[in-house]
């Protein structure tokens, strides 16, 4: 890595350190997408025209990011006097800058092997989003990896390139002037500006691949431009209808045979749930596990056998074939299961600010007396969990509400073990049951999270593997149900299984559909019989169809539906990242883009592969125009709040009224 170059020119010889910090940067920078692309394996086919586009195109965003990157070592060469600069304090001062540039960028280089290797893409929001929760984050990466050792290794190789580079950080200046020097920053300044407005790092998505494109990127700027979309205004950046003929579409897409307008405001959503006979006030456990793929089930061709128990409860349940998650963040599952929304762009709505008084599950079912709990095993600051589900009408118990004399069999930084965290959970079911109250709760699991850690002597895969811990998964999950069935409440209480989120996002296409699939149990051996239902269905549609299996009547402004009130053909679901916002329609798929882009797919359900469709369906479009204009547009407005009028409870339809979808 030396560089050879004597520069002749008192400014040239100043700022020579540039070059040396610009070759590293770009050396790195190709190693590591090298690194990227045999990691991606398959996902980036043998075309030498996709490798020229990542490495040509990955160049250009690697010079873009360098410009932001120097500016420390910049201000240094121009700042610092030159009697001290070319002294030796002032070399020795290069040496040492020069070094903790270069092992922070080497370190950044690593880190981008780690985040694609769990997530499949270069930084993104989700990098940005884990930045606010160090404790946990840090914790995680401590127990998954050999963070020590990688350190020391990036330490001793950043002293081996400085040493071999040495020359290239040569204190030199035969008399530069400071305004001289100026000038020089002035137009790293003017370049500064000039690349910030005019490059977006969505210019680089431009090939069919959605693995290209990420490899087509630099991490570092993809961090930033995820920080500065954090929080993207939907009418701003979306596709547009005017906004009361999205409200006009949306309420006919929303409308159900059993649910009636209670107004002719067009911009709002009231409906009146009606259905006929008596409600049953049985008790209602929802479990999302922490990244349950459908693909690590038998029943959808995992040869592993990691899931007997939940495989064997499939049939003795009402079983849900395709259900599609909302997103790739518990989050998102959090806001689809308590919220029945779309996700909106940006944050979810759990961590966005006036999240308050939001019509959430709870409340239809503490207008029946219900005690309703969000229970979880970690701390609930995390994601802003507690805040959210404790103004939303849910009482929050986490990590916190376990004494110190309770057994815990095991618990990493993101919480206690499945199994105690459902001791947690029988705990509050016995009081509310003690109290004479029906009971709510939404459990949230953290074990099938890296570091992959469980509690010994459950399952016989290896600690610390992903295997293990969805084969823990399957074990508490059965255990659960064994310590409940020896509680008077059992025969009366319905357990709902799905999952937040799969376990990898990763796939070729910009949305790999099959990166969404995710199951879905109702177990009530005492009340429903067992029940394989295929239709097409959205993580916003599981909690409305609880609902409706236990014959409620209430006002309800949910964007989901019952799913066997929907008229056959009228599926759909909201697979989505942080940014683009599907909408899935039997086999096609419409994305909505910022810069008001959109895209439309006939995905792979089997490999999550895309097939463009030309011409687009605009209907389609508008559809998906709809459901997220208006969502975002509630919310940013203060119009998902429970209102007052809500509280009227609603009659029950006659007996003679018309008959809906039976549910078995």
């Amino acid at each position: 890595m030396s560089i050879a170059s004597h520069p002749t020119s008192p400014l040239r010889q100043r700022f020579h350190p540039l070059w040396w910090l610009a070759i590293c940067y770009v050396l790195i920078g190709a190693v590591t997408r090298i690194a990227l692309l045999s990691m991606a394996g398959g996902g980036v086919p043998h075309n030498p025209l996709y490798w020229a586009y990542a490495f040509g195109v990955g160049l250009s965003y690697d010079l873009i990011a360098f410009v932001y990157l120097a500016w420390p070592l910049l201000l240094y060469l121009w700042l610092v006097p030159r009697p001290v600069y070319v002294s030796r304090v002032g070399q020795w001062l290069l040496y040492i800058g020069g070094a903790v540039l270069l092992f922070g960028l080497l370190f950044v280089g690593a880190s981008e092997l780690v985040f694609w290797g769990e997530f499949g893409t270069r930084f993104n929001f989700i990098a940005v989003d884990y930045l606010v929760y160090t404790t946990e984050v840090i914790g995680n990466i401590r127990e998954s990896y050999p963070l020590g050792t990688w350190i020391s290794l990036l330490a001793l190789a950043t002293l081996v390139l400085v040493w071999l580079s040495r020359r290239g950080l040569k204190a030199q200046d035969g008399g530069s002037r400071f305004l001289q020097r100026g000038k020089v920053v002035l137009v790293w300044l003017v370049i500064t500006v000039v690349t910030a407005v005019a490059i977006k790092g969505t210019y680089k998505d431009r090939t069919d691949n959605a693995y290209v494109n990420e490899l087509s990127g630099n991490g570092v700027y993809e961090f930033f431009a995820a920080f500065r979309s954090s929080h993207l205004d939907y009418a701003r950046f979306y596709r547009t209808l005017p906004q009361d003929a999205a409200f006009k579409r949306l309420r006919e897409l929303v409308k159900t045979p059993e649910a009636t307008y209670v107004n002719d405001d067009p911009r709002d959503l009231t409906r009146e749930i009606r259905h006929a006979g008596p409600e049953r006030h049985l008790n209602v456990v929802l479990i999302s596990v922490e990244s349950l793929s459908a693909d690590f089930l038998k029943e959808f061709g995992d040869k592993r056998g990691i899931t007997p128990n939940l495989d064997a409860l499939i049939g003795q349940s009402m079983f849900f074939d395709n259900l599609y998650a909302n997103g790739t963040r518990t989050v998102r599952g959090l806001e689809a299961l308590s919220l029945s929304v779309p996700p909106t762009p940006g944050d979810s709505i759990v961590k966005a600010h006036n999240n308050e008084n939001l019509f959430s599950v709870a409340d239809v079912f503490n207008d029946r007396g219900y005690q309703s709990d969000f229970v979880y095993g970690g701390y609930g600051y995390f994601d802003n969990m507690n805040y959210f589900f404790s103004h939303n009408g849910y009482r929050a118990v986490d990590r916190n509400d376990i004494g110190p004399g309770e057994t815990i069999h095991h618990e990493n930084v993101w919480g206690v073990a499945d199994e105690d965290l459902y001791t947690l959970a029988l705990k509050q079911m016995d009081e509310a049951h003690a109290q004479g109250k029906p009971f709510f709760l939404h459990i949230m699991t953290t074990s099938n999270h890296r570091p992959f850690t469980v509690p010994a002597n459950r399952v016989p895969q290896k600690n610390g593997t992903r295997e293990a811990a969805v084969a823990y998964t399957d074990w508490s999950i059965a255990d659960f149900i064994k310590r409940a069935q020896a509680k008077p409440y059992f025969d009366d209480t319905v357990f709902v299984i799905t999952a937040d989120h799969c376990a990898s996002s990763a796939g070729r296409a910009s949305v790999p559909i099959h990166r969404y699939h995710i199951p879905l149990w109702i177990y009530a051996p005492k009340q429903f019989p067992p029940q394989r239902v295929t239709r097409q269905m959205s993580q916003i549609d599981i909690m409305p169809t609880v609902l409706g299996l236990l014959n409620f009547s209430y006002r309800s402004r949910f964007f989901g539906a019952d799913v066997f009130q929907r008229e056959p053909g009228r599926e759909r679901a909201f697979p989505a990242t942080y940014e683009k916002l599907g909408y899935l329609h039997g086999d096609v798929l419409s994305i909505l883009e910022p810069q008001r882009k959109v895209e439309q797919v006939h995905p792979n359900f089997i490999n999550g592969d895309a097939t463009p469709i030309t011409p687009m369906d605009e209907g389609l479009l508008d559809d998906a125009a709809a459901y997220y204009q208006s969502a975002a547009y509630l919310f940013k407005h203060g119009l998902l709040a429970h209102k007052p009028a809500d509280d009227v409870p609603v009659q029950p339809a006659a007996e003679a009224a018309p008959d809906a979808p039976a549910p078995h």
